[in-house]
């Protein structure tokens, strides 16, 4: 029987939008292969929540009762500039550390680091910017100096993984499928989802830093 793998998606105001389609949408498409696969959206407080640019999404859990998960996904967004000073996120965020797995998705990396949990690490984030914007990349170093910032696909440290900018977080979601439930199903979602050209692509184009047993998904 195939395991119940539980994915809860940190979502917060401003959150870009991208990132729950790269995310919750990959793993709505997964279940059509792992009907098993669970996800759900976790904010400070459950309800409605703004993302940038206006779209509204529906929180199911609060930090204060959000249920029990196997995976901790931190998304990314404008928003991030206030999460990482937001001292509920961040104790939310170190609080799940010795209960599972955590990854973070273009700026969420930044909140990520700002919890403390990627000190001694390597990991990555958004790189590509727009006009006067600084690089978050570029920020992590500066902010950051107890972690080795590299520019990748993704950084898999164990029970940390950090995932590269914008559409990279499908990358990253793929992962995170492959690891829980292996690459044929990891194969089969990159599929139907019509992505297996642009995740050859994406292998080939940005390095991934990941354990010696996954080395041949790089």
């Amino acid at each position: 029987m195939t395991k119940k793998t539980t994915f809860a998606i940190l979502v917060y105001e401003d959150v870009e939008p991208i990132d729950i389609g790269a995310t919750f949408g990959v793993f709505s498409m997964a279940r059509r292969v792992v009907p098993e696969l669970r996800m759900f959206l976790v904010a400070e407080r459950a309800g409605t929540v703004r993302c940038a640019n206006g779209l509204k999404i529906e929180a199911d859990y609060g930090y204060d009762d959000c249920p029990d998960a196997d995976v901790l996904i931190v998304t990314g967004g404008p928003g991030w500039s206030r999460q990482v000073d937001n001292a509920r996120t961040l104790a939310f965020v170190r609080g799940f550390a010795p209960r599972g797995t955590i990854a973070s998705v273009c700026t969420g990396g930044m909140i990520l680091a700002a919890t403390g949990l990627l000190d001694g690490l390597t990991a990555t984030t958004k790189r590509e910017v727009i006009g006067d914007e600084r690089s978050p990349l570029g920020l992590m170093k500066s902010r950051h100096p107890g972690i080795d910032v590299v520019e990748a696909r993704l950084v898999d440290s164990g029970t940390i993984i950090t995932g590269g900018g914008v559409s990279l977080a499908i990358d990253a979601t793929l992962h995170l499928i492959e690891r829980f439930y292996g690459a044929t199903v990891s194969d089969q979602t990159a599929r139907i989802i019509e992505y297996r050209t642009a995740w050859r692509a994406n292998k080939d184009a940005f390095k991934s830093i990941i354990p010696a047993q996954e080395r041949r998904a790089s």
